[in-house]
Parts: structure tokens; sequence; C-alpha cells
């Protein structure tokens, strides 16, 4: 991108950190020895894969402790750009017990994912075929549950309110001593909504089903809620680490069975060869992650509050409170999302999931939520966070509420 540009599609991708980049660039150069190799390089390339593992968990650990992000620069619009220092103030929920678990490396969140489902399934007991999800779960989750449901198991897609949040009451129905897995997104990749991870993994344990958490968009960036897991899918690439490599968290005594087979790599759990590069990348972004995890909310905040008083004019569309602030899908009516995306090109956002652009089709979270095809093709999603300046807002949403303004005016 251009210095002229401004990214406002954190839910896509996010820069990389230049911390990140450091981190990657020995292993990248000259650490390159396989770290599966038993020779004094292969040692130190698997020596930086184990460094990374560790500072993910700690991360983790540390995030699932706080019940909220609180910061003394909250509501500074600098709180993004390096001032203040990276103290992080956690509101933590006493001495919360956080389990044990281990921590797989993958190449990314969709095999995080698919890991998670179809491991589970597979060792789940005799008798328990069901997998029940939400209708607005992310593709990876989604489409995976569809194809267990044609293969061999029961799919049940759980429906939302209005408000984009999972209708508990139909969960209760649903969660039965038939189910093994439970699997639920913390915060809405394309509406930033963030579900009651705690309530649904309370009916799962009560029937004896286990919790898969998607916490992709969620991770860093509200606290997770690692206690009311049993498995949990992270990615480098939203927390400004590199693209290419993910993990899978699972808590100890929690059997899944491998979908890739050939090297027996990660426990046994996930063959092929790793990268001391991506890994140590990952880690380096997990720590500052849990390092800003105050300032970075306390920023996007700020980002939210403007850029919501300067597009006033337009509608939220999922829950106004429970929800993750840097994300904001909004619609007005009669526009055409598509053209608007089309004529900006300055302003880099987008009208949903990365993952499902350019198929033509209504979002799937979108239409769960009740909106109909023209509601949903006049939503925008607008995505920000550490590196967005208060600047970039101001100019971003002029420029949205112009060409708008002319759409509204050629279409009268």
């Amino acid at each position: 991108m251009s210095s002229a540009d401004i990214y406002l599609d954190y839910q896509a991708t996010t820069p990389l950190a230049p911390e990140a980049l450091a981190a990657m660039m020995p292993w990248l150069r000259d650490g390159f020895a396989n770290p599966h190799s038993p020779h004094k390089a292969g040692r130190a390339a698997h020596a930086a894969v184990e460094v990374a593992r560790e500072r993910i968990l700690s991360a983790l650990h540390n995030l699932s402790r706080a019940t909220a992000f609180v910061s003394e620069a909250e509501g500074s619009s600098d709180a993004g750009t390096g001032a203040g220092g990276v103290s992080t103030a956690l509101d933590t929920n006493g001495m919360k017990e956080i389990p044990k678990g281990q921590l797989i490396f993958t190449s990314g969140a969709t095999e995080a994912a698919n890991m998670a489902l179809q491991g589970a399934l597979a060792l789940a007991p005799a008798g328990r075929r069901k997998i029940v999800t939400i209708a607005t779960e992310h593709a990876c989750v989604r489409d995976t549950a569809l194809w267990l449901g044609a293969h061999g198991h029961q799919c049940v897609m759980l429906p939302v309110h209005a408000d984009g949040l999972v209708d508990l009451q139909a969960a209760a129905a649903e969660i039965d001593g038939e189910t093994a897995l439970v699997a639920a997104m913390l915060v809405n990749n394309e509406i930033g909504v963030i579900q009651p991870i705690e309530a649904l993994s309370a009916l799962a344990r009560g029937q004896g089903a286990l919790l898969f958490c998607d916490a992709v968009q969620g991770f860093g960036r509200v606290p997770l809620p690692v206690d009311a897991c049993d498995m949990i899918a992270l990615s480098a690439h939203k927390i400004h680490g590199p693209k290419g490599v993910g993990a899978l968290w699972l808590r100890d005594g929690v059997a899944i069975g491998p979908i890739i087979h050939g090297g027996a790599q990660e426990g046994g759990l996930r063959s092929g060869t790793l990268s001391p590069a991506l890994c140590a990348g990952f880690g380096a972004a997990a720590e500052l992650a849990d390092a800003r995890a105050a300032p970075d909310a306390a920023h996007v905040s700020a980002l939210a509050a403007r850029l919501c008083e300067r597009l006033s004019g337009w509608t939220v569309n999922g829950s106004t409170d429970q929800r993750y602030a840097g994300n904001l899908n909004l619609r007005l009516p009669g526009l055409d999302a598509a053209r608007l995306i089309s004529e900006l090109r300055s302003v880099a956002f987008s009208a949903g999931s990365a993952c499902a652009s350019g198929s033509g089709r209504p979002s799937h979270v979108l239409s769960a939520l009740g909106l109909t095809d023209a509601e949903a093709r006049a939503s925008i999603r607008l995505g920000f966070g550490r590196y967005t300046t208060m600047d970039e807002i101001d100019r971003a949403a002029a420029l949205i509420a112009e060409a708008a303004a002319r759409q509204d005016a050629l279409a009268a």
C-alpha cells in the first residue's frame, strides 16, 4: 500500500509488527536448518520454536485472567502509536485458575479448526455423533461442521438473535447427551459481537461435550475465557504476526485424532516441517499483544467512538454493547457497498469476510441476523487497530460519507 492509503481491514489481516519481523529475520537468513533435525543447527532452530510456543502460551494464560483490559491511557488518541509505554493493566477476576494445556503449531486457524472438529469427532465416544455450532461461524468452522454432517454426523446450526448473539434457549435444547462437540467463536469476524462462551461451555460440560472456541479475532483484543474452553484456535496474522502460521490449544486430557499424517511432528498430531521464522514471529506478536492489551484496547475504543461520530447516520449491525470495538459493521439504506469499495481506492475496507469475498452471495452472517439481501449489500465492515491513527479515521470517514452521498444523489 502507498503512504496515501488508509487500511481499515484489520479483520482480514493486520500489519506485521516490527518486533515480529525482527524476531523472524535470523531464521529467514542464517538459521535455515530443519527444526526436527538432530544436529546443532537443527537443535537451535528447534529451540526457537519452543521459545515461541512458550511465549504464546504465556500470553494466552495472561490474557485469560482478565475480565477487562484497562489503561491509564484510555481515551488517548496516541495510545496506539507507541506513546506511553507498553505496560498492561488487567482487571482480573481474583486468582482465576487457568487450565494446563499444549499448543500445537499449524499453518493457520483454518487448519486448527479442522483439526479440532474432525479430530474430536474421530475419537468421540459411541453414541456421540452430534456437533453443535452457530449459524454465524467463520467458514472454516461452518463448512467443516457441514462436511461432518454429510459424513455420518449430525450437524446443528444454532440461530442468533437480531443482535448476532446466540439463542441460548435453542442451545440448551440442542446440546444433549448425543453431543460430542460445541463450536463457537469468541469475536465474530464480520460483525464483531462477543459470544457468551462461558454460558455455552456450561451447557456443553453439563452434557459431557467438548467446547471448541475460534478465538482468532479475540486473542489480544478481548479477555479470553480459557478456563471455559477445551480447544482454542489462534492465528498469527490477526495479531500483527506473519501469515502462514497458527495454533491449536488443547486442554490437558483432551484427545483428538490427527488429520495430517506423515512425520508425527507436534506430538503426532500435526505432521509437517515447522518454520522457525514463522513460529518466532508468532511468538513475538503474541508477547507484544499481551504487553499492549490495555493501551491497544483504549486506542481502539477511541477510534471507534470517533468513527461512529463521523458516520452518525449509519446503523451498526449486531450488538452495540457485547462487541469488540475495532470491528464496525455498518449499513446505510440504499447503499451499494461493492460500488463504494470499488470507488474508494485509497481506503482499504470490505463488505464482510475476505474468505467469502467475490462469491456474489449476501453474507451468511448478516442473513442470520435477519437482514434482507438489500440490507446486507448496503453494509460495510471497517476494521482498525494498533497502527491506525485518528487522522486516518477522520479522513476515511469523510471519504466514505462523501462517496455514499454521491450514490444517494445519483439515485434520487
